[in-house]
């Protein structure tokens, strides 16, 4: 173990799927898919310090999302502290929230990997990798994945993560997005439990060999990208289709949902590209739409 901390600051990224494909429905209740996942410059920051006052306490500010016990970084604690028990005192969290709340971009799950993260930093690092990963898993599906805090290819309910080759980091490290979300969310249970009752899944063998022939390099990030929600989602909220639809006729730029939704992303030419894609976006969700120009980072 390392030394003691008193306080620690952490950056809890944003993500964005690059690739979505529900394989199937796994004997456990949850789904099998398979995911290029990359974090990206919208996140959270989250810091922790010590006090001697027993408890934990989360003060927040920025986007809303849940609060007190509800909220991922308190069961992140909690969980934390149960299996690694540390010295007497107690625990104030800061979390400043940019990543709005039930979009399809991971907000929660980052800052519960984040709180994991910093927690056992401050604690001297007791917890190693498999029991980072165990913890995270038990948070939800997506939180393992941002432990890694760089692109991943991740499968199963997000337990498997695979590395990827270095020359396919660097196609996709700098690379511009315009994030976007109307002014509602999009229920991820709704959209499983939708898709499972259509059964529209992917074959497992067709989206590997698409993400095969990307780590080979014989296609373009561009060429596999995907998301198994994206109908299912435009059949219930039409606004999303219809935009999806224009901005890419428009443009002639690849654009799609991440995750469930209900947040879009599309994957600009060059850095400062986005200005007429995003007058696009505002005057099809309004002012109550959220829109930001951000890139690919770790």
């Amino acid at each position: 173990m390392g030394t003691r901390m008193e306080n620690v600051s952490i950056f809890c990224p944003g993500k964005i799927n690059l690739t979505l494909a529900v394989t199937g429905r796994r004997s456990d209740g949850y789904h099998d898919l398979v995911s290029l996942v990359v974090p990206i410059q919208l996140g959270d920051e989250l810091k922790v310090r010590r006090v001697s006052q027993e408890g934990i306490l989360l003060k927040m500010s920025g986007e809303p999302a849940p609060s007190g016990g509800e909220n991922l970084v308190v069961k992140a604690a909690n969980r934390f502290i149960e299996r690694f028990p540390g010295e007497d005192g107690g625990l104030v969290f800061e979390l400043h929230k940019n990543i709005p709340s039930g979009a399809g971009l991971g907000g929660g799950s980052s800052d519960a990997a984040g709180a994991l993260l910093a927690l056992n930093e401050l604690s001297g690092c007791p917890a190693d990798t498999e029991s980072m990963n165990e913890l995270a898993l038990g948070l939800g599906s997506d939180c393992p994945l941002f432990l890694h805090r760089r692109p991943v290819i991740v499968r199963g309910r997000g337990e498997r993560i695979e590395a990827l080759p270095a020359e396919r980091e660097r196609e996709l490290r700098g690379r511009r997005l315009l994030v976007f979300k109307p002014f509602f969310g999009v229920s991820t249970g709704w959209a499983y439990r939708e898709l499972a009752r259509r059964g529209a899944y992917s074959k497992p063998a067709a989206v590997e060999e698409g993400l095969d022939a990307w780590k080979k390099g014989t296609v373009s990030a561009e060429g596999i990208m995907r998301n198994d929600f994206e109908d299912v989602v435009g059949s219930k909220y039409l606004a999303i289709r219809v935009l999806l639809r224009e901005l890419r006729e428009r443009f002639g730029i690849p654009v799609h949902m991440s995750g469930s939704g209900s947040a879009c992303f599309a994957l600009l030419r060059e850095e400062g590209s986005g200005g007429e894609v995003a007058e696009s976006v505002r005057e099809a969700f309004g002012a109550e739409g959220f829109c930001t120009e951000t890139g690919i980072v770790w």
